[in-house]
């Protein structure tokens, strides 16, 4: 796993440079426009996302399970001299208190988190109540003949950036006790059909 590790963080930038640019980051941006307050966002990966965090948010951890992932994230950070705190942690298994952040960001990783509906039970564990999760990811289609391609070639996707495009994403966000406050259907520009489906929204947890 090191060495695919390395490979997927030397190669991650490249690969989805052409989807930045013609409007991934422009989704990024417009999702994480309204995160304010104690912010956690898992599997920052490279740190796509830095930087695209405004005033309203008061502190910024960043959570990522592999290691050259993590010294990629610290050096994004470094470079866009943001506060923010990167911690090696899996979504799966977090390091923090109950109740401990208002938001909570998901961009591009439960299509890869081992198991998705414990990531997301922990995200409502640390989530304080009203909390939000801001989320862009992969879908599984609705579409049966589009959802088949897309189980025909998931093998292809988990050997090129080591995910599952395939997930019922939605529904799992929906199990584990979160209400879906805000959904977009969309496509990731320049991303392969089978790849290409996704949602964007906020989903959120009831007050005490």
């Amino acid at each position: 796993m090191s060495l695919r590790a390395s490979l997927f963080a030397m190669t991650y930038d490249r690969q989805i440079a052409r989807s930045e640019e013609a409007g991934l980051r422009a989704m990024r941006q417009r999702l994480l426009a309204d995160a304010a307050g104690q912010v956690l966002e898992i599997g920052a990966g490279t740190g796509a996302n830095i930087g695209c965090y405004g005033p309203e948010v008061k502190s910024l951890t960043v959570t990522e399970p592999l290691v050259p992932m993590v010294r990629r994230l610290e050096g994004r950070v470094r470079d866009h001299e943001a506060a923010a705190t990167v911690l090696r942690a899996p979504a799966e298994d977090l390091p923090f208190d109950d109740d401990a952040f208002d938001v909570a960001v998901s961009t591009l990783v439960l299509c890869g988190v081992d198991d998705q509906p414990r990531a997301l039970r922990e995200l409502r564990r640390v989530l304080r109540p009203g909390g939000r999760l801001l989320f862009l990811e992969h879908v599984r289609s609705d579409d049966p003949a589009l959802a088949r391609l897309q189980d025909r070639l998931n093998w292809l996707n988990r050997i090129v950036v080591m995910c599952d495009c395939n997930r019922p994403t939605l529904g799992t966000i929906k199990q584990a006790g979160f209400t879906v406050a805000s959904l977009e259907h969309t496509v990731l520009p320049k991303a392969p059909k089978y790849v290409g489906l996704a949602i964007m929204g906020v989903a959120t947890l009831a007050k005490a």
